[in-house]
């Protein structure tokens, strides 16, 4: 039998007909409460069997000022990207940003607990912790926004459109003849770079091959492209399920002495600016947007008066691809390369 959930403190403000600041401070016999309003807000929470945690009493006191947010990573441009985005709308908004990278992390369900009773909301970003850790934290009452994630019931969702822009790209590749593609990148390390790769796999049909599971960096990027080329048939197109991989890829065709477009196509995902040194043929997403819109939607969660009655949001933010000199022109479309 499922355990009930513990009862929030936005249930006793709504059981009261308070606000969840009132109900902080009449819990705390506080003189800016009446004693009517007190004796309501304890009858609510007795009623209620509730609580106050660590966490709901920052919550409803807003003695923080901060915003948390959780990454699976925190190097790369793309994690950059959309930190700097996350920070900006948050400043902003008068709030400080405590972050936390969870790779490595043996103990990071623990550390993300810890983080959210020093924060006033939370952005949780990738896989970095299940399902049932992010419910656990929704049922205290800290809003929640999710980013670059599997949607889960009664939370804010956002992420970049993966879908179109992956069978657009392997549709430019066919597009030139290539047959043999491969694709670079672990799908179960990430929910963007599963919705690529299982995109791609489509868009090949009966041709789709397993993916080179692989780390996102230029290093492992060029070990698993240096292995492909070295065998009697290599492929004759590298999707790369970003831009770091696919760097990696170019270093590794380089030191085989490969001509890209000549010899082997090379295409990526985000378009960092490395990127565009490279002529790489990429797919486009707003990352600084991704981060924004987090820190607005959290903000949005936080000053809102009943959270738990207002629905949840879902956004895809589009992206575009972006065609470059690593695997040439559109042949079908007669698009021109992007510097």
């Amino acid at each position: 039998m499922k355990a009930l959930s513990k009862p929030t403190i936005y249930e006793v403000a709504r059981r009261a007909g308070v606000s969840i600041a009132t109900v902080s401070r009449a819990l705390r016999d506080s003189h800016l409460v009446t004693a009517e309003t007190r004796r309501r807000v304890q009858e609510a929470a007795e009623a209620l069997s509730f609580t106050p945690s660590r966490s709901a009493r920052s919550l409803a006191e807003g003695r923080h000022a901060a915003n948390g947010i959780v990454f699976p990573h925190l190097v790369g441009p793309y994690y950059a990207e959309v930190l700097l985005g996350y920070e900006e709308a948050a400043a902003e908004l008068g709030r400080s940003v405590l972050i936390l990278g969870t790779e490595g992390r043996p103990d990071a369900t623990a550390q993300v607990l810890d983080l959210a009773s020093r924060v006033d909301g939370m952005v949780v970003m990738g896989r970095t912790v299940p399902d049932d850790v992010v419910v656990e934290l929704a049922a205290t009452g800290l809003p929640i926004v999710l980013l670059a994630r599997d949607p889960v019931d009664g939370l804010d969702t956002i992420r970049s459109e993966n879908r179109a822009t992956a069978r657009e790209l392997t549709a430019h590749l066919l597009g030139h003849g290539h047959r043999r593609l491969a694709f670079l990148g672990d799908p179960d390390a990430s929910p963007d770079v599963a919705d690529r790769y299982a995109w791609f796999s489509e868009a090949l049909g009966r041709r789709r091959p397993a993916p080179v599971r692989c780390a996102f960096d230029v290093e492992a990027g060029q070990r698993a492209a240096t292995a492909l080329l070295q065998r009697r048939n290599p492929p004759e197109a590298l999707v790369c399920a970003n831009d770091e991989i696919a760097l990696g890829a170019h270093l590794a065709a380089a030191k085989a002495g490969r001509d890209v477009p000549g010899d082997i196509a090379i295409t990526g995902w985000d378009d960092v600016m490395a990127a565009r040194f490279v002529g790489l043929t990429t797919v486009r997403q707003p990352m600084r947007e991704l981060g924004a819109t987090a820190a607005r939607w959290l903000h949005d969660r936080m000053s809102s008066t009943d959270p738990a009655r207002t629905p949840a949001r879902r956004r895809v933010i589009p992206t575009r691809l972006v065609i470059r000199r690593s695997c040439g022109p559109d042949p079908c479309e007669g698009r021109q390369v992007d510097p």
